[in-house]
């Protein structure tokens, strides 16, 4: 067994270093590192902390979470979803260094969900939620994005709520955007899509990634429009701290304050973040999967264990706390990536960018990101996929057009919540209707009826059987099948043998074949379960 696990252990480092593999991981870093960077810089600022500590946790998260994650695609970061969180936490706790305590907790939270397997709740999250969930941040992309393409940077990239901090909403900023709009950021705009979209069918120069071709035409462009009067302005480029030595930058951390551990609203918080950070990440993942080309499967429980090492790591850093993002992990999985070493190298680019290159990197426009974004929000969103749920059927297609219109128009959590709820509606409208299939046979004047249970019948089905019980006719011979059930609830028994003792008072004879007087739930077998993973 031990050589087993050492020579697959081989094999798992073994390719994240395979030329095939970096062939594709490489570039794909730079785009997610390029997608990144402005969103570590806006969550931090709408979470009204420093900007650095949206860059820490944009370290840890690749770096750290990536290195320790099982996921092969999903990217970590700070979440816009936690910013509201954060923003209230740092004014109630009354410091931003108590505040980190809070986050360090929460991470240390995640590890315990991690290690007793909560993170097998990701199983339940229905297809057409995810599908959903997935379009609805397509389309969030595309409605955010917009005004940054146009030029407008009033309110921070990744902002996925409906209303906005800068007291608009979605629709009101593309308005406010394309009365206010730049010219130049058109242009740009327009031309890095052009390439994003075409540059890639051409074959003899398609080695060149198309991101690093838009952002090396946004620097140009922004250069020529500066001796005119359309030149962009401060808040339309991209704005990472510049450091000077060794001394400014250790500076910039921060440490948590241990001697609040005490503090009831310290815990609260902890919980608060660890909960909400816990359920986007499995959302995160599980949406990522769905996307991945080669359909690999996400370890939750490794992966909760992962989320809490990285926000323990970067409350101790001075960073905000992160969760699997799936604007990030989106723009990785359609630039090509392979393994998560993109996910590690995006990190590492975060944290050389900050130390050597920052003044290079100030000179990118906003307006050629927002392009990459729009261009994968398109993917996300294409209408195929629509066609594609409309033909799996209405009780596919309801919750699927659900979650998309209450993702769009609320947030991440409380639109998957919408949706579920008309997931499960259909759920148990399927159930109801399946607990048993029945055939009548007619033997002189009496009837003969089979009513033969299905494998799994559930409390859920007791309505539907005693519907169908109640309307047979007087002078019947009815049997109950149970050859096939596997598992029938109480109440349902007892409504079936309720109806044998009393049905002779209306001629109606009942037999039972091969129901137990009680069911024990069946439970999986653990050794199959070891045996089929090693």
């Amino acid at each position: 067994m031990e050589n087993r696990n050492s020579t697959s252990s081989r094999f798992e480092v073994k390719k994240y270093i395979l030329k095939k593999n970096l062939k594709k991981d490489l570039p794909s870093s730079v785009v997610v590192f390029l997608v990144a960077l402005p969103l570590c810089l806006g969550i931090a600022l709408a979470s009204g902390a420093p900007l650095f500590a949206g860059l820490i946790a944009g370290i840890v998260g690749g770096v750290v979470v990536g290195f320790v994650s099982g996921s092969q695609l999903s990217v970590s970061g700070p979440a816009a979803g936690l910013t509201v969180i954060v923003l209230g936490a740092i004014a109630q706790l009354g410091s931003y260094q108590i505040f980190l305590l809070a986050v360090v907790l929460a991470g240390a939270f995640q590890l315990v969900l991690g290690l007793i397997k909560a993170g097998t709740i990701g199983n339940y999250f229905p297809s057409s939620v995810i599908e959903g969930m997935l379009a609805a941040i397509g389309l969030i992309l595309i409605l955010k994005q917009l005004p940054h393409a146009l030029g407008v940077d009033s309110d921070f990239l990744g902002d996925e709520e409906f209303f906005q901090g800068d007291n608009q909403n979605t629709f009101s900023a593309i308005s406010n955007a394309a009365s206010h709009f730049s010219l130049a950021a058109i242009v740009i705009s327009v031309l890095s899509i052009l390439i994003l979209v075409f540059w890639p069918k051409i074959k003899k120069v398609n080695v060149i990634p198309a991101p690093l071709l838009v952002v090396a035409l946004g620097i140009t462009l922004s250069l020529a429009f500066q001796q005119t009067n359309f030149a962009l302005k401060a808040q339309q480029m991209v704005n990472i701290p510049v450091i000077n030595g060794w001394g400014e930058f250790a500076n910039l951390f921060s440490m948590p304050d241990f001697s609040q551990i005490g503090n009831k609203q310290v815990w609260i918080v902890a919980g608060t973040i660890a909960i909400v950070a816990s359920l986007e990440t499995l959302l995160g993942v599980e949406a990522v999967d769905k996307i991945d080309p080669i359909k690999r499967v996400t370890p939750t429980n490794r992966e909760l264990i992962a989320q809490g090492t990285g926000n323990m790591i970067s409350g101790m850093l001075g960073g905000l706390p992160m969760t699997s993002v799936i604007v990030r992990s989106s723009a990785n999985v359609n630039s090509g990536a392979r393994t998560k070493m993109s996910s590690i190298l995006h990190g590492g680019w975060l944290l050389l960018s900050l130390l050597f290159i920052p003044s290079l990197i100030n000179m990118i426009p906003l307006a050629c990101l927002a392009a990459i974004l729009l261009v994968t929000g398109y993917k996300l969103t294409r209408i195929s996929l629509f066609k594609h749920m409309y033909h799996k059927g209405w009780n596919q297609f309801i919750p699927f057009v659900v979650t998309v219109i209450a993702v769009v128009f609320t947030d991440l959590l409380k639109g998957v919540a919408v949706g579920m709820a008309f997931s499960i509606f259909y759920l148990l409208r399927t159930n109801m209707r399946n607990p048993f299939f029945y055939k009548v046979q007619e033997e002189g004047n009496k009837k003969n009826i089979r009513i033969k249970l299905a494998e799994e019948v559930s409390f859920l089905n007791k309505a539907a059987i005693q519907v169908l019980l109640t309307g047979i006719p007087k002078e019947t011979n009815v049997i109950i099948d149970g050859s096939n059930a596997r598992y029938i609830d109480p109440d349902v028994l007892e409504t079936i043998f309720n109806y044998k003792h009393n049905a002779y008072t209306k001629g109606i004879i009942v037999t039972l074949e091969h129901i137990k007087s009680h069911y024990v739930v069946p439970k999986l077998n653990n050794k199959i379960v070891e045996e089929i993973k090693n």
